[in-house]
């Protein structure tokens, strides 16, 4: 899939990063009714920051999101409010579940994974940007 470059005012860019958060003690506690439940909370809060989620999914003790960003959003503002209130809500929907793995009101680590995802390679990036035509 090869999506478009966006464009805003006075910028062009394609900003697609591959998210990934994983539960607190890489626990395995998500059930397929909880994955469902964050998809749509995730989903509400993709359009709330006016981020496209292009796709998601999760096994038992992590979650793997592939969004496209504008670049007036600062990623690690919109991955803090995205655990705060995914977690608030999940722990609020499934408590009884989730008091068997956790005894704190916790759901996601601390850490996060964030990579930049595009379709040509750093080499090919590097070599075009060495190339370019200097003037004299």
């Amino acid at each position: 899939m090869n999506k478009p470059i966006k464009s805003h005012h006075h910028c062009v860019y394609k900003l697609t990063y591959h998210l990934v958060l994983v539960t607190k003690y890489r626990k395995k506690c998500f059930t397929s009714a909880m994955l469902d439940q964050l998809k749509i909370i995730i989903t509400e809060l993709c359009i709330k920051w006016d981020i496209e989620l292009i796709e998601f999914n999760g096994e038992a003790d992590h979650v793997h999101l592939l969004i496209d960003m504008h670049p007036n959003i600062m990623p690690s503002k919109f991955i803090n409010n995205l655990k705060t209130v995914s977690s608030r809500l999940i722990r609020k929907a499934f408590g009884d579940h989730l008091a068997q793995y956790y005894w704190k009101p916790v759901l996601w680590t601390r850490a996060y994974c964030l990579l930049t995802t595009g379709g040509a390679t750093i080499d090919t990036i590097r070599r075009y940007i060495e190339k370019q035509e200097r003037p004299n």
